[in-house]
């Protein structure tokens, strides 16, 4: 093998790493939420931005990571972002209390942010053709391992060491990556990139931000609270004002020009669809298997392994298919499977064991494993080379963004059916808080006259509810993206496709 070729191993083996450390980051605080609750405290608010500090800043920094990349380097930026992922992940563990927690999330999800923009950027640079294709696959294997395994080793760690050496696993495995890259990586940038995009970076981060922020207040305050309505009004007008400053500025962060093209569309939609069909599982349900129905930590990772699974072999199905059959095709077909055990999980009550529960979780995961395969790839072949960074930038920002957002959407939603079968009150509204999040000891305190037995038929018939509203929104999807992609045999036609003038 020549050096040339050992070198490429090496990244891929490097960024590779450093994509199996990102679902730890996410996965391991869900698993481990109510021991991070009786340590540090907080309130419902509080304990929601642990999952959403991180998802904030890493989705509204991912364009402006990207372009810093192609401008100052990639190697460089690479190495910054996973050091501070290693230095975030101590920082966790010696948290005074919840607001420096969540605080250290978010720096967290900026050096996940840097590293994980800049390393698919450098891919982009030294894999050609089909192996780009399998270098990216590579990639979304290494995710899926992180999803499939996060929470059995999350579970593992909080029951041998405590929730603590859960929040240090990817720092370690982030420095394990930054020792690799170091002496196999090299240095490679955009001779034509410009300066960051300043004005359209912070607009972008506030609109994100006040959106994120209005929505995971409103169950706690109201949706007709005045900082609630302040906030989701400032989010639009961040939005507006973004949007503004794009088409002016002579090199925007964001090319808004891209979005005339239908497959762009396809893709930025694509990227959104796991988001409220199978991510925002990966945080609701070991809440519910953990803090509510009273499962070990073990126990409710081998419930998560059935979930996400699928995610280590199916995406490397999804890329083989690909070459005979349209990504459209491929994806919409995931999509309405997942959506069909969206729809079958939706009758599993809690307490559910797990050999009825492992099918419909099955589904979910081999379902989005298909569109998973094939979207990091798509990502990055639908602009040119020397793009690479900034389209990173804007599939993640959208996938990540989208996260969050679904996020904050559908926790605010669960909330308000847990209180609708409960009674609208008050107290009633103060339980289903802490329902959601795991504190049913406070919720059976606030609702003297209801036994635990109640509480949780409230919050099976709601979380069941929650279900069939997201499959059908995801069905809804796999039409459109169907729509959008058909067309498309091979992933590397779409940038040959993007700069014909005749498209």
């Amino acid at each position: 093998m020549s050096s040339s070729s050992l070198s490429r191993n090496w990244l891929l083996a490097a960024v590779c790493l450093a994509a199996l450390g990102m679902p730890l980051s996410f996965t391991g605080p869900a698993v481990v939420l109510p021991a991070i609750r009786d340590a540090l405290g907080g309130s419902p608010v509080q304990l929601n931005w642990v999952t959403n500090a991180f998802m904030l800043s890493f989705g509204a920094t991912l364009m402006a990571s990207g372009a810093l990349a192609d401008a100052y380097g990639r190697k460089r930026v690479f190495l910054l972002g996973l050091a501070v992922v290693a230095l975030s992940s101590s920082l966790l563990t010696l948290a005074p209390g919840i607001v420096a927690f969540d605080l250290a999330r978010a720096l967290q999800g900026l050096g996940s942010a840097a590293a994980f923009a800049a390393g698919t950027a450098a891919l982009a640079q030294v894999f050609d053709g089909a192996a780009r294709t399998r270098a990216f696959s590579l990639i979304g294997t290494s995710f899926g391992v992180g999803l499939s395994c996060g929470s059995i080793l999350s579970g593992w760690l909080a029951q041998g060491f405590g929730w603590q050496a859960v929040m240090l696993s990817p720092g370690a495995v982030s420095l394990l990556a930054l020792c690799i890259a170091s002496v196999s990586m090299r240095e490679s940038r955009n001779p034509n990139a410009m300066d960051l995009d300043m004005p359209g970076t912070l607009s972008f981060t506030a609109a994100l931000s006040l959106l994120t922020l209005g929505v995971l207040q409103a169950p706690d305050s109201g949706w007709g609270s005045p900082w609630v309505l302040g906030a989701l009004v400032g989010a639009v007008l961040m939005g507006a004002a973004f949007v503004a400053i794009e088409r002016r500025v002579a090199h925007p962060m964001l090319d808004l020009s891209l979005f005339r093209f239908p497959r762009f569309v396809g893709v930025q939609l694509l990227a959104a669809a796991p988001a409220y069909g199978f991510v925002v599982l990966l945080v609701l349900l070991p809440i519910r298997f953990v803090g509510l129905e009273g499962r070990s930590a073990i126990e409710a990772g081998a419930f998560m392994f059935a979930l996400s699974g699928p995610i280590l072999v199916v995406p490397t199905l999804a890329a083989s298919l690909a070459h005979r059959f349209s990504a459209g095709a491929i994806s919409a077909v995931g999509l309405l499977v997942c959506a069909t055990g969206l729809f079958w999980l939706s009758r599993c009550a809690p307490g559910t064991p797990l050999g009825v529960m492992v099918w419909p979780l099955l589904l979910i995961g081999a379902g989005i494993g298909l569109p998973w395969g094939l979207m990091d790839g798509l990502a990055v072949s639908v602009v040119p080379r020397e793009r690479a960074g900034m389209a990173s930038g804007i599939f993640n920002t959208v996938r990540v963004a989208g996260e969050g957002i679904a996020l904050a959407l559908v926790g605010a939603g669960l909330t308000a059916l847990v209180a609708l079968q409960l009674g609208l009150s008050s107290a009633a509204s103060q339980a289903a808080q802490r329902v959601t999040t795991g504190d049913l000891s406070q919720a059976l305190a606030l609702l003297p006259g209801v036994d635990r037995a109640a509480l949780l038929n409230a919050y099976g018939a709601a979380f069941g509810m929650l279900l069939c509203v997201l499959a059908g929104v995801t069905v809804l999807t796999a039409l459109v993206v169907f729509a959008f992609l058909r067309g498309e045999t091979h992933p590397e036609e779409s940038a040959v496709a993007l700069e014909s003038p005749a498209c």
